[in-house]
């Protein structure tokens, strides 16, 4: 497991919101070529989506914000912006050729990135620290993985969040939702029809 803080690298030139868009959107596609299975679509989400997704969240009690599958960070920068000072984002992905980009263009002391899948989502948590993340957000192709695998990380997931906190997906099927259901007594459920394609937003809620 590799915990990479971001502030430790050295800080990028800045660039150009042009000039930082069409780089994402290439390692966006060229994630999507090393890896269709893993990558939901070739058009990243849209900001409709992310405020939509991210409404719930109680910002200034945060202390740990976990992204599975952040991509190119099209939800981890939006994260990064409403997240206070004392909080900390562990991303995780399982794509080399994200978490490197990441690192390159993500300079930022709450930031930590690890190569590796959400699986062990529990020890990577423990590494940063902490010992319970307030919200979780996957991004991750449910449909694409296995019944026992898409389980097994919703469980360590159930685990992971502190009482109160919340699992958030949004998923162009119906998979996510379904397991989350299985494991979380309380979900909330929404529609974003603006993105491309639509999708489906769920977040369960841990009660204990």
């Amino acid at each position: 497991m590799n915990i990479n803080p971001l502030n430790e690298l050295s800080p990028s030139k800045p660039r150009s919101a042009m000039d930082q868009f069409a780089r994402d959107a290439l390692v966006f596609f060229r994630g999507f070529l090393d890896n269709p299975r893993m990558v939901a679509s070739v058009v990243p989400s849209s900001d409709s989506t992310i405020n939509a997704l991210l409404k719930p969240v109680n910002w200034q009690t945060c202390r740990l914000f976990v992204e599975y599958g952040p991509g190119v960070g099209t939800f981890t920068r939006p994260i990064l912006e409403r997240l206070p000072a004392h909080g900390k984002l562990l991303v995780i992905d399982t794509n080399p050729r994200f978490i490197e980009h990441l690192g390159s263009s993500i300079v930022d002391p709450r930031f930590h990135a690890v190569l590796g899948s959400a699986a062990h989502v529990r020890s990577m948590v423990a590494a940063t620290g902490e010992s319970a993340a307030d919200y979780v957000l996957s991004g991750l192709p449910f449909s694409a993985l296995s019944q026992e695998e898409g389980r097994h990380i919703i469980a360590e997931t159930h685990e992971v969040l502190r009482d109160g906190g919340a699992f958030m997906t949004y998923q162009f099927r119906n998979s996510a939702r379904a397991l989350t259901a299985e494991r979380f007594a309380e979900l909330d459920v929404g529609f974003a029809l603006w993105n491309i394609p639509p999708c489906l937003l769920t977040w369960g809620w841990k009660r204990t």
